[in-house]
């Protein structure tokens, strides 16, 4: 009896063993289904429409410009100096005037020079009026030479003196001509057009030959800027040099104006050190706002892409594939590759797309290739206030 006991009482607890796990299995199977549902979509969900605007891209001449700094230098500048040393007579100029070509600037004491050249003058006439006599007596010998009364030696040593004087006044001729030109030395003029810088010397100044400067004269019309062209363009400088000279275009860095000017000398070496090669424009300056030593922006236009696909440069994405812009074709967003030929101003030329072609623009950073697009409609005049208004009669009840 108690042996039946014991079993029944087991096999009571076996079976509530088994309940208790059958009731637990049930009771978590119904939360693993949602949880299994909710994590299945995920995979397969569609990639949201991204908005964008678009641009197309244009066919068009695109010209390439080069920029950089210049510095204004004058074609010709002349520092005066006395050729012979004496005292200055007479400033006929002030600081910084413009002088003319042949203008007399300085005169200086020339009361030797003139003696000078008294003296050979005087000469000269001595001399000629000895030649003369020297004439007459030869004609005389020759003379008395025919009629016996005198010998050939005597002829001859008359016909000697006359051409001794005849050098002699020749002589005087050339010593005259020098002393003109000494003379000519205390009367300085400005060998040029120009500018007059700071007058170095006032009257009575004893100026030294070839050593004391007078004054310095700068041409300022026309008037050089000289920059730097990198090597890559130095072929289409020198095309351009060839014809009429390549447009140079200068401004002013305190914005004081712009100057057209013309491509007139390009450097026979290229800088190893910044590989760029020299280069001088010429400019018309008759307002004279170029001044020497001031620095400018240049631009000069090398070559034409002619028929170029133009695009602007906002576009264009630099990452890790390299350099891309998304296109706009069936609705999606295509990756292609492009290669950046020149870029200025917001705009660029670039290979690997075709004009006509729509590329993205606004919106770019969350495309990826494939995405579906939605054109971002241009913005109607007025929206930025209609959109409060519709928004405020949405809040009323």
């Amino acid at each position: 009896m108690k042996k039946f006991v014991r079993r029944t009482t087991l096999a009571l607890c076996a079976l509530s063993l088994l309940a208790a796990c059958s009731g637990k299995t049930d009771s978590a199977a119904p939360g693993a289904g949602p949880t299994t549902t909710a994590n299945a979509p995920a995979a397969s969900a569609p990639s949201p429409a991204v908005t964008v605007t678009t641009v197309k891209a244009q066919k068009r001449d695109f010209p390439v410009n080069l920029k950089g700094n210049g510095l204004v230098t004058p074609l010709n500048s002349v520092d005066l100096r006395s050729q012979v040393t004496s005292t200055v007579a007479r400033v006929h100029f002030s600081d910084g005037d413009f002088v003319k070509t042949g203008q007399l600037l300085f005169t200086l004491d020339s009361r030797t020079d003139e003696a000078n050249l008294a003296k050979a003058q005087a000469q000269l006439v001595k001399d000629q009026a000895g030649l003369a006599d020297a004439k007459r007596q030869f004609e005389r010998s020759k003379q008395l030479f025919t009629q016996n009364f005198i010998s050939q030696g005597a002829v001859d040593t008359s016909q000697s003196q006359m051409e001794s004087l005849a050098a002699s006044t020749v002589a005087d001729q050339a010593a005259i001509t020098a002393a003109k030109v000494a003379l000519s030395f205390d009367r300085i003029a400005a060998p040029m057009s120009g500018r007059a810088g700071v007058v170095n010397v006032s009257v009575g100044s004893l100026v030294q030959a070839n050593t004391s400067s007078l004054v310095t004269i700068t041409q300022l019309d026309p008037i050089a800027v000289a920059f730097s062209i990198p090597q890559r363009n130095l072929s289409d400088a020198l095309a351009a040099l060839k014809g009429s000279g390549a447009p140079v275009l200068a401004q002013l860095a305190d914005g004081g104006g712009s100057f057209k000017g013309r491509l007139q000398f390009v450097d026979n070496t290229v800088t190893a050190s910044s590989g760029t090669v020299q280069a001088k424009a010429v400019f018309p300056n008759k307002e004279g706002k170029l001044w020497p030593g001031a620095y400018v922006d240049i631009s000069q236009t090398v070559t034409t892409l002619v028929d170029a696909t133009s695009i602007p440069q906002a576009a264009v994405v630099q990452g890790p594939r390299g350099t891309i812009v998304y296109v706009l074709e069936g609705g999606k967003a295509k990756l292609q590759a492009i290669k950046v030929v020149y870029a200025e101003g917001g705009e660029a030329a670039v290979t690997g797309i075709q004009p006509g072609d729509l590329v993205v623009m606004d919106g770019k950073q969350n495309v990826r290739p494939g995405s579906p697009l939605v054109e971002r409609a241009p913005a109607a005049k007025g929206a930025d206030t209609a959109m409060p208004a519709a928004a405020s009669g949405a809040a009323k009840p």
